[in-house]
């Protein structure tokens, strides 16, 4: 899928990344010993799943923009991808993408990731808001109030507006219903199906 971009896009996407995974992994550093088996808002998953999903979807960036297909990748980053290290290998895929997406003329690259043709900077714009909003997920399974930037979240809201209906992905919850006056965040939220008040039930 190609699309074509405004000026300041790829700017956008390289800063927007950079405050994404910051916030994740500050949030990632604060795991405790026993949260790695806690709930998330994304129903079924817990801290692990949530940190193995998010982690094993940066891995690709370094190798799709390497040129790989999803063939040659082949199930590499499927299953369990971060070991007895966690954060290591979170720190690792960050700074093997965040590397791949600043070389010169990275973003305009035309990739393969597994659903089709795609333009890398369009392709990491969606990881961005994907990241955020698996931050915010990452943030309540720990209680924390999560310090994403403002900018990021508005980068993730248009992000995901872009795409219509995003339950039909079956990657999403159907939206919830929400007040037009709401800020981004809470918009944000209720469009990817969450519900901005989820808190660990407590036993």
């Amino acid at each position: 899928m190609e699309c074509p971009h405004e000026p300041g896009f790829h700017a956008a996407v390289r800063i927007e990344y950079g405050a994404a995974v910051r916030e994740f992994g500050r949030l990632l550093s604060h795991v405790p010993a026993d949260g790695w088996r806690a709930p998330t808002p994304c129903d079924a998953w817990t801290v692990r799943d949530l940190v193995n999903h998010v982690t094993a979807q940066h891995l690709w960036v370094c190798q799709l923009l390497a040129g790989y297909t999803p063939e040659q990748v082949g199930r590499r980053f499927d299953g369990d991808v971060l070991g007895v290290n966690p954060v290591g290998v979170w720190e690792m895929a960050v700074r093997s993408a965040t590397r791949a997406l600043a070389e010169p003329g990275a973003l305009d690259a035309q990739i393969r990731p597994p659903y089709g043709l795609r333009d890398a900077g369009g392709f990491a714009a969606e990881l961005i808001a994907e990241t955020v909003v698996h931050a915010w997920d990452l943030a309540r399974a720990l209680d924390d109030p999560g310090r994403i930037s403002p900018a990021a979240v508005e980068f993730a809201f248009t992000e995901f507006r872009r795409y219509g209906g995003l339950a039909a992905s079956g990657r999403f919850a159907p939206g919830i219903p929400v007040d037009a006056a709401a800020d981004t965040r809470t918009r944000l939220l209720a469009l990817t199906g969450r519900d901005p008040a989820w808190h660990p039930r407590v036993p």
